[in-house]
Parts: structure tokens; sequence; C-alpha cells
């Protein structure tokens, strides 16, 4: 008997899960270089971010 759709299911549920990890990750880390009051953290929390999505800073 195969165990294909059993595998495919699970691996759709775990790369599911990253993605919303990612996410929710994304999200805190964009509400926080926004809505900090110290300029500080909030330049961390862009070059975090950069880091995150891949992008170079200017």
């Amino acid at each position: 008997m195969s165990h294909f759709p059993e595998l495919l299911f699970y691996t759709l549920l775990l790369s599911g899960t990253a993605g919303l990890l990612y996410g929710v990750a994304l999200l805190a880390v964009t509400l926080v270089s926004v809505l900090a009051s110290a300029q500080d953290r909030r330049k961390d929390a862009r070059t975090t971010l950069g880091i995150l999505v891949r992008r170079r800073p200017r």
C-alpha cells in the first residue's frame, strides 16, 4: 500500500505551518519597525526585516 497521500498531506501541513510562522515573524518585525518609540529600535527592526525578506540595505 502506498504511503504517498499521507506523506503529501504531512508535507503540505508542515510547509503551511512554516509559512504561517514566517508570516507572523515578518508581521511582528514590521510592527516594531513602525511603532517603536526609540529610533535605534526602529532601525534594528528595519535591518532585521531586510534580512528576512533578503533585501539589500540602501
